[in-house]
């Protein structure tokens, strides 16, 4: 699964995606090391106009058909193997895509009655990003908001020894084809979702101060030895 996330490096972000958005929302852009579920994070989608948007999205799926918002902590996450067959993802698939920009991610590893935490993230490179479908919601005033999920997969032989589950990366060169919702045949857009290579990541264990996600600061990314 995927359950917190960093966006440390961020300047890349714009020149890489040609961005457009908010004023606001792009002066504003701060790290991040403690990205929980409920918690509104940085998102890339496309509009209709073949643009690539910048936007915050709240983190935990509301389907647009929900009556319950409260479903959100239950849908931070989507299955690769299921996504196109279950009702509250498989529309998204194929016309609500979007990016989630991030430095690294935590899992925690059962040892055992503890569990351990780990930031893991990629050698080469300080911003990549993970696979997200998105959906808006009306809430009972007729507000729109707008959430997301993180698709996962089986993991790599890095991730493995940590947890059974972890989130699809994508290659920066197949970015381009998971905004671009004119591919929509579902086979085609799951070709994508694979696990990434374990050659290009890292892993080390931090502090048990990542488990509250009210601690936000660059300490939390900083390795530590148990």
């Amino acid at each position: 699964m995927c359950g917190r996330f960093v966006l440390e490096g961020i300047d890349e972000v714009f020149a890489r995606f040609r961005l457009s958005g908010s004023e606001d929302l792009i002066g504003n852009i701060k790290p991040r090391y403690n990205i929980a579920p409920l918690h509104y994070a940085y998102t890339i989608s496309r509009n209709a106009r073949h643009e690539n948007i910048l936007e915050m999205m709240k983190w935990g799926l509301i389907p647009s058909w929900s009556k319950d918002p409260k479903i959100a902590s239950r849908m931070i996450n989507a299955r690769v193997e299921t996504v196109d067959v279950k009702s509250s993802f498989k529309t998204l698939l194929k016309t609500n895509r979007c990016l989630v920009p991030c430095s690294g991610f935590y899992e925690w590893k059962a040892i055992g009655t503890k569990k351990v935490p780990h930031y893991i993230g990629l050698k080469e490179s300080r911003m990549f990003c993970l696979a997200g479908i998105y959906d808006v919601w009306k809430d009972s005033d007729g507000n729109d908001l707008k959430t997301f999920t993180i698709l996962t997969t089986r993991p790599n032989k890095t991730i493995k020894p940590i947890h059974s589950r972890m989130p699809v990366i994508l290659h920066q060169e197949l970015e381009d084809q998971w905004l671009n919702t004119k591919i929509q045949n579902p086979d085609t857009i799951k070709r994508l979702l694979r696990p990434y290579p374990d050659d290009d990541m890292i892993t080390y264990t931090v502090s048990n101060e990542v488990n509250n996600p009210g601690n936000d600061n660059p300490e939390l990314i900083k390795q530590v030895h148990y």
